[in-house]
């Protein structure tokens, strides 16, 4: 009985310290991109406090007394800096977008390795897990590599003035009841720290509506528009009048229209979701003018 005794103590004792190691390796497994982040930092900021170096020519005037006329040369001058008379009036730049994004991946350790390995050259801000833990990945101020090329009305630099929040999921199935609550505590969160509007909350096929379909027709955008977090149309819908131009209703709500057949299907993936053919039919016209009126 001792000797039994003995022995399931020890078993214990060998998955507890099993289990330890395991815990140990998990925490330290993104040590390495971590120190690589605070040193990349580290270099953006001694970036910023140096000194412009640029190239002027230096304009000489000579005096002519015996013709009475000034000649102005030019002497080419080598790279000078800028004299630094430093102003105290400056903040942060301020994200002023938020971009949601499904993650079009299997499980979130795929994902976070997808993040955090050079040759993938793609990140986010936050990524949020099937079970609703969410992780940061990038200050806030730092300019994410999320959108890549797409347009939101005039904006055509999306990554420079918004934030990527990625959703654990493969676009293929619901998103998770603590994923979408979570989501919804981040995005109050980031909307009263930066004051982004409510208009500024946009899906990633939103803006780069030929390339993207991410977060899938399964994401819940009128709860979230409930919460004051995107557009969403009235209940009670009116019919558009006969001068109603849908291709310029999508520009003003902010789609690229250069490919319309591709607007009008990001524009029904957002909003309609249960049809996300390249027509308008009669219910989408009416969604889209109630969007519309609301811009």
């Amino acid at each position: 009985m001792v000797r039994g005794g003995i022995c399931t103590i020890h078993k214990a004792m060998s998955i507890l310290l099993a289990a330890l190691v395991f815990s140990a390796c998990t925490a330290n497994r993104y040590a390495k991109t971590n120190k690589q982040y605070r040193q990349q930092l580290k270099v953006f900021t001694e970036q910023m406090q140096a000194p412009l170096p640029y190239a002027t020519p230096r304009l000489v005037a000579t005096y002519d007394s015996t013709t009475g006329v000034t000649a102005v040369s030019e002497i080419p001058q080598t790279k000078r800096e800028a004299r630094q008379v430093a102003s105290i009036h400056f903040n942060l730049r301020k994200p002023n977008y938020v971009i949601i994004h499904h993650t079009a991946q299997d499980s979130l350790e795929q994902t976070l390795r997808t993040f955090t390995v050079p040759h993938s050259e793609v990140s986010a801000h936050y990524v949020i897990g099937r079970d609703g833990e969410v992780y940061q990945l990038l200050n806030d101020y730092v300019r994410g590599w999320h959108a890549g090329v797409g347009k939101w009305g005039t904006v055509t630099d999306l990554n420079s003035i918004s934030l990527g929040v990625e959703l654990d999921n493969n676009g293929k199935e619901p998103f998770t009841e603590p994923q979408i609550y979570s989501l919804l505590n981040l995005l109050d969160t980031l909307q009263q720290r930066y004051n982004i509007p409510p208009t500024n909350f946009i899906a990633h096929s939103d803006i780069a509506p030929s390339r993207k379909v991410d977060p899938s027709a399964f994401f819940p955008w009128k709860r979230l528009a409930a919460c004051g977090f995107g557009l969403w149309p009235d209940e009670v819908l009116m019919t558009p009048p006969e001068n109603f131009n849908p291709e310029d209703a999508l520009r003003i709500i902010g789609y690229d229209t250069s490919n319309l057949d591709a607007a009008i299907k990001a524009f029904k993936l957002h909003y309609i979701q249960n049809d996300v053919s390249g027509e308008l039919t009669d219910y989408d016209l009416s969604v889209l003018y109630s969007l519309y009126r609301k811009r």
